[in-house]
């Protein structure tokens, strides 16, 4: 049996906010491993910094001190214009809110990212088309995000995310804006895709229910993370 291999490895991060008031430390020397293909869940109160160390993770903010290395190259120390260019090809995100764009149709809005990288328009709008069968969306690729119900609307926004074959998805609070029976709907949709995807999850949640999903659980209080089985 094959070892499982590290994806991403951060160290020691921690960060700091500055407001009005006085200085807020929200990440205190966080270490995280995640294997390839792996699927991990984070969970703590409101305003703990699950999102703060998930835009870190992704490199969507830089930590004030620490490390994060993805496949063993140091993401911490490349610049602006790289770094997007990494986050394109290897992160896919997905947020509580589906942040499509209204002007365009589904299947417009799944292939963005893979307009972004420059790829051939056949291969993305093939790409994009076998996505929305994928999540049931088949019949609703030319109907714009007004004429998508909230669910829909997300599992749109899980496709866009898988469009560029990412080597992990950050989800932070994708279930937030869903009643109970979309939101297992999407999470089982998540789930799938990442078997035939291949790709691993790290997950933020408040749901308890989607919490136990997986083995690897992880609370973050005081800016500190802890894995947890209960």
């Amino acid at each position: 049996m094959t070892e499982p291999r590290t994806l991403l490895n951060a160290e020691h991060i921690h960060k700091t906010y500055s407001g009005k008031a006085e200085p807020v430390q929200v990440l205190r020397g966080v270490n995280l491993i995640l294997e390839e293909n792996s699927y991990s869940v984070i969970t703590g109160s409101s305003g703990s910094g699950k999102s703060t160390l998930l835009h870190v993770l992704g490199g969507l903010d830089r930590p004030d001190e620490g490390s994060v290395r993805f496949k063993g190259r140091l993401l911490t120390e490349l610049n602006d214009e790289d770094l997007a260019a990494f986050r394109n090809k290897s992160i896919g995100f997905i947020f509580q809110f589906h942040h499509l764009l209204p002007e365009f149709t589904a299947l417009e809005n799944v292939f963005m990212p893979a307009l972004i990288a420059g790829k051939r328009m056949k291969e993305i709008q093939e790409r994009a088309s076998y996505l929305l069968e994928e999540i049931g969306l088949k019949d609703r690729m030319d109907h714009r995000p007004a004429e998508l119900s909230g669910g829909e609307q997300q599992r749109v926004a899980v496709a866009r995310a898988l469009m560029n074959e990412p080597e992990l998805i950050l989800a932070d609070e994708p279930t937030g804006n869903l009643d109970e029976k979309n939101s297992e709907n999407l999470i089982r949709i998540l789930l799938e895709l990442k078997e035939k995807e291949k790709t691993a999850i790290v997950l933020i949640t408040h749901d308890q229910q989607i919490a136990e999903t997986t083995r690897n659980r992880y609370r973050l209080v005081n800016g500190t993370l802890d894995s947890y089985t209960n």
